[in-house]
């Protein structure tokens, strides 16, 4: 297992109230993981995030037990933690999940509202201007809020609720993809104006074939089948 010091953790500004110790050491592992900082693989100690957060090992086992539950580490008695690499498996029900979900919520969105046009409009600009600046985490982010604002256009909101307990793998898994495969980031947001015009011009089928060939690409790539 590969062992390496946490980076420190950004400077903060001065407030009359911070989150709880361990709030905040989760907060920073959580994301540290999220955008790749952390690694699968890594080793993490208490000492070196009690330092890099600059509080006690209390809150640090706190945190790392919460971490624990939602299956980003793995904890090892007097050793540290194991970020939990991204398996091929986890890939497969993540997309199987995304396509009951998303397919289902892009035929009810069909003829879109302006509103949700205007939407993901922003997000696909935004979108190509992350990807122009390099910075594949925030890609990752908007990629997904483009996905989650369809999802929420139909109005279901037990499957809100289920999409939400995806976003961490989402996010994870999305940041890692396009590290491994940069050539598909273009591809990507090719992608998403092929369902943005299906979603404008009303048509149901054409929006959830979109749908269909977007988020099944991970999944090819998980089995080796990279297109």
């Amino acid at each position: 297992m590969p062992s390496a010091s946490p980076p420190t953790a950004p400077a903060r500004e001065p407030s009359a109230k911070q989150p709880p110790a361990a709030e905040r050491v989760y907060t920073h592992i959580k994301d540290a993981v999220l955008d790749r900082r952390y690694e699968g693989g890594m080793l993490l100690t208490e000492g070196e995030l009690a330092d890099a957060v600059g509080v006690s090992r209390t809150p640090v086992r706190e945190a790392l037990l919460r971490l624990e539950v939602e299956g980003l580490i793995k904890l090892y008695p007097k050793k540290g933690a194991l970020v939990l690499p991204v398996s091929a498996q986890e890939i497969a029900d993540v997309v199987e999940t995304r396509l009951l979900v998303e397919k289902h919520a892009a035929a009810k969105a069909a003829p879109a509202n302006a509103a949700l046009i205007g939407e993901l409009t922003e997000l696909l600009e935004t979108m190509r201007a992350q990807a122009d600046s390099g910075d594949l985490a925030a890609v990752s982010v908007a990629d997904r809020a483009f996905h989650t604002a369809i999802v929420r256009s139909a109005g279901n909101q037990i499957l809100d609720r289920l999409y939400e307990q995806l976003r961490d793998r989402q996010l994870r898994m999305g940041v890692a993809v396009m590290h491994a495969h940069p050539d598909r980031i273009a591809k990507n947001i090719t992608e998403h104006a092929e369902i943005l015009e299906a979603l404008r011009a009303g048509d149901a089928d054409a929006a959830t074939d979109a749908v269909h060939r977007h988020v099944s690409w991970v999944r090819n790539l998980a089995q080796g089948e990279v297109r």
